[in-house]
């Protein structure tokens, strides 16, 4: 009804002309209202508004509502479960050629040479009144005991054990990779607390072989790495080690090997074959997993002492790190078991401290570790950054291996262990040949296929996935599709759109009221 025709009743008729324009008002939004309801594509909605009778329009009412909130039980469950993020692995097999050669890695089972070892160590056991000698042709049980705190304190006063390692070049009888000669100078080398100076062929290093890594097909083969090894057993540090090998292990040419946990022990007297295959897990990032790519400070620190290896982040390596920063905050110092991993962030800080090691007789950082492990808590605090790899390479291993050295090849060993600089066992003129036995090792390492085996972790549902349940579930209990949201859309705005011509009309209604008292 017009405004006009408002005013002409009123003139007419005594009549309030607000009821009228408010009954004209409610009159259209009812109006507007009812046209969506009788139109609309929802199901449910039309049977309510075309209801002749009380009792059909309650049953069609309380239909519509029951749906709807079946309908609203399953979306809700669709949505959850979105936000768990679940996964689901796929494994594929490919064939890659060329293929990036290993890292191999190798540690003598002994961490110290004694020769080089017996006179510094009584110096410092004869100046602590732990021992009363300089007879270096003898040591004892009790002696070994004092070998750890020794080694603390050498790093404690910011000296290089260095010399107490066995050196490769001294080691290794001959290195050949498909065929081509290579030395001492084509491995880095890093520092393992249990087993000393350990040496990789093949890292990612900016000095060696112009900064690029081997592949399987380099000279035409297929990847083979040769290395003769003598071990100098006699050498070992009595009481110190119980076995003598060679330790090694296969890895990712930018991964620190965890030499100490996945190594694997070559007994001397053999030529060992270790045949790799390759594979790789990849997981997804945040938030359906806490995987990690993220070289913490500390952790660089710590890889920037080793020969300058690119080396990528590892959980195991952030862990160490993070125990030992919770370590120093509670007693000042580290853990000395792990004392290659001596570098500190505190919490709150940007400068990375270079620690002293605990004492072994001090408890506090053993509390200090276990409290670590054992609390959830503090280790989310300070290993809140160490999540799994995002990504991994892994080399599964076949080991044989077959007697050594052959009779034509012990003249040659001979020969290296003479011109070693080691010294030689005492009655080696009549028991080089069995010393050559107990301490030759051979070992080829060498791709067995081609084939790579992928792990990878992928999302169980994506957003195409949810919204299709949503609209699966919509359309199956009460028919709602976009365009009937559409639909919805439209009556709102013809609601709204009324609400303001009418504010409008009033408005102006008020100032011609207004002027007209004027």
């Amino acid at each position: 009804m017009t405004n006009y025709s408002i005013q002409h009743i009123t003139t007419v008729f005594p009549i309030n002309a607000d009821a009228l324009e408010s009954r004209s008002k409610l009159g259209q939004r009812r109006d507007i209202i009812k046209e969506f309801s009788l139109n609309t594509s929802a199901h449910g909605i039309p049977g309510i508004a075309r209801s002749q009778s009380i009792p059909n329009r309650i049953f069609w009412l309380i239909s519509f509502v029951a749906f709807t909130g079946i309908m609203l039980y399953f979306i809700i469950t669709a949505v959850l479960a979105y936000y768990s993020y679940p996964t689901q692995t796929t494994i594929d097999s490919i064939y890659e050629w060329p293929q990036t050669f290993p890292g191999v890695t190798i540690c003598n089972y002994s961490p110290y040479r004694y020769d080089t070892l017996i006179e510094p160590f009584l110096n410092y056991t004869n100046s602590l009144n732990l021992t009363n000698t300089n007879n270096t042709n003898i040591f004892t049980k009790q002696q070994s005991l004092y070998i750890s705190d020794f080694a603390r304190y050498i790093i404690n006063h910011n000296e290089s054990l260095i010399e107490y390692y066995y050196p490769l070049k001294e080691m290794l009888i001959k290195c050949t990779y498909n065929g081509i000669n290579c030395s001492a100078n084509d491995f880095v080398s890093f520092i393992s607390q249990i087993y000393g100076l350990c040496y990789t062929f093949n890292a990612d290093a900016s000095n060696i072989n112009n900064g690029q890594l081997h592949y399987n097909n380099d000279n035409g083969m297929s990847g083979l790495l040769q290395l003769d090894l003598y071990i100098h057993s006699h050498q070992y540090v009595p009481y110190l080690s119980n076995a003598v090998s060679i330790v090694s292990m296969v890895h990712d040419n930018r991964k620190l090997p965890s030499i100490e946990d996945e190594g694997i022990q070559l007994i001397p007297g053999r030529r060992h074959k270790l045949g790799y295959s390759k594979t790789t897990t990849t997981y997804l990032p945040s938030p359906y997993t806490k995987c990690s790519n993220t070289v913490t400070p500390e952790m660089k620190a710590l890889y920037d002492q080793f020969s300058g290896a690119k080396y990528d982040y590892t959980i195991d390596v952030c862990f160490t790190a993070a125990v030992q920063t919770y370590v120093y905050g509670q007693c000042g110092c580290v853990d000395p078991s792990q004392w290659s991993a001596r570098y500190v962030l505190p919490l709150g800080s940007t400068t990375v401290i270079h620690t002293q090691l605990c004492n072994l007789s001090d408890s506090c950082y053993v509390n200090a570790t276990n409290r670590f492990q054992s609390s959830s808590d503090i280790s989310g605090k300070y290993g809140s950054n160490c999540g799994l790899d995002c990504s991994n390479i892994e080399f599964p291993l076949k080991i044989s291996s077959s007697l050594a050295p052959m009779e034509w090849d012990i003249d040659d060993i001979k020969t290296f262990v003479e011109s070693s600089s080691i010294p030689l066992p005492l009655n080696w003129s009549i028991t080089w040949r069995s010393d050559i036995q107990t301490n030759y090792v051979g070992l080829d390492i060498v791709c067995e296929t081609t084939k790579v085996t992928s792990y990878t972790q992928q999302a169980s549902l994506s957003p195409v996935d949810v919204l299709s349940n949503i609209g699966g579930q919509t359309g199956l209990w009460i028919g709602i599709s976009f365009l009937s949201l559409m639909e919805v859309a439209e009556m709102l705005y013809r609601l709204i759109r009324h609400q303001f011509r009418f504010i409008r009309i009033k408005l102006r209604n008020l100032i011609f009221i207004r002027n007209t008292h004027l």
